[in-house]
Order: structure tokens, then sequence, then C-alpha cells
């Protein structure tokens, strides 16, 4: 069977720049890829480049078997793309945003609203369903953009920073999230929080200035240091390639 995500040789330039150099690597159903990194090192280049949002300089990347630049309609009916700083409409209700959002993706009647509530109840929003989006705080909002993220059940989530601007409790309620819906998707997750990749990821991908550094599950990772931790590994791997 086929990875579910499916990139190879991705490259991205920006005149003399190159923000993403040549990557490759395939995600299957149930595994959640941690996505590591320091800033300016290609994370959120290779995400929007996967979620069609940027076009590659050279390479391809394919969603459950659609190329995203050839077929990105087909692909991006089974992608769920949380971008950093999601954008909303902050005048609208939560409820409502989410119909819009859903009646985007083609649902009407009865399923749009049992997808609505479905989305609130997961990210746990219905307290704040009748609220204007722009009232709320950080943490809401991430979590406005994760529901409409999941209304249509994706096969496919990526995720940047998704608990970016969470307390802890939501942080602990997104990662239960998370790793509930691992089984019967492939996930990446873009994250500085290196607790994170511990808690939910089943893979961890290092990379720097748009080239991997290391691939392995992170238990395999973090016995790349003799301290046994993720940040040391991390440490290590970002100052060696910016030597």
């Amino acid at each position: 069977m086929a990875a579910l995500i499916e990139i190879t040789g991705l490259t991205k330039r920006f005149g003399t720049f190159t923000a993403v150099d040549g990557i490759s690597f395939h995600v299957e159903r149930g595994e959640v890829l941690g996505f590591l990194g320091p800033n300016g090192a290609g994370k959120s280049t290779t995400m929007r480049m996967l979620a069609g949002f940027i076009t590659p300089t050279d390479g391809s990347a394919r969603i459950c078997g659609f190329d995203v630049q050839k077929q990105g309609v087909a692909a991006r009916r089974h992608l769920g793309y949380l971008p950093e700083g999601a954008p909303t409409y902050p005048d609208m209700a939560v409820g409502d945003f989410l119909r819009f959002c859903g009646r985007i993706r083609g649902f009407r009647g009865s399923e749009l609203t049992d997808r609505v509530n479905h989305a609130l109840h997961l990210t746990a929003l219905e307290e704040v369903r009748l609220l204007p989006i722009e009232t709320l705080s950080k943490g809401f909002k991430r979590r406005v953009g994760l529901a409409s993220t999941l209304l249509h059940d994706p096969d496919v989530l990526v995720l940047d920073e998704p608990t970016d601007g969470l307390d802890p409790n939501q942080k602990h309620d997104v990662r239960g999230l998370i790793q509930s819906m691992a089984a019967t998707k492939a996930i990446i997750i873009s994250t500085h929080i290196l607790e994170e990749v511990d808690a939910v990821c089943t893979r961890a991908m290092v990379i720097a200035s748009g080239r991997v550094l290391a691939d392995s599950t992170p238990k395999e990772l973090a016995a790349m240091h003799p301290s046994g931790k993720l940040d040391d590994v991390f440490r290590k791997l970002t100052l060696q390639e910016a030597a």
C-alpha cells in the first residue's frame, strides 16, 4: 500500500536562497511525524508546498497518491492543513465560521450540522460557539483553526505548531486528540516543543538549512547523545549543520 504522504526531491529557492534543498520522505497511515528544526530551517516552507500553497522549484509532493500541483483539488480533499497563525474571519462567531468552512467543503443540511458539532466537541469549543472569534484568547483561536482542519475527517493532517498559545491543560487535550486519530491517518506536526515529540510522535525528523539531518523514532534519536535527551540531540545536529 502506498504511503499517504510522498515527498520526493522537494526543493524551493527564493532567488539565490535555497529554503528547502531536495528533501525526500514518506509518511504511512498510522505514523505521526514530528518535524523539528530551528527557525528558518525550511519546516513551514515544506509544509506549505505539501499543502499546495507554494509551488516547488523542483521535486514533487503527493497526498493519497494525488500530485499536489497537478491534481491539487483531489489532493486537498484528503488533507487537513493547520498553518501557523491559522487565518479566520475574526468578526464571525465560532459556530458560524465552522459552518462556513463546512459549506466550502460541500456539506449541507444535517451532515453539515453533525460535522460542525463533532468538530466543536473534539476541540472543546462548545462553550464559545456563539462568541466572535476576535474576542477569544490565542489558545481558543488556535483550537478554532484546528476544528476547521478536522471538519472533513481527512486522511492526512499537516499541523504547524498545533499547540502554540495553548495552556498546559489545552496542550494535553490536543495531544490526546492527535493520539486518538493517529491510527487512521498520516500526521505531520511541526513543533519547537521537544516534549511534544515524546508525547505524540512515532517518528522524528530534524532538518536545518533545508536538509534532513536525522529521521528515526524519538527513542532512537535520543540515543544519539550520551544524555539520552532529545534537546541535546537537536542542539548537536543543528550546531553541526551551522558550523
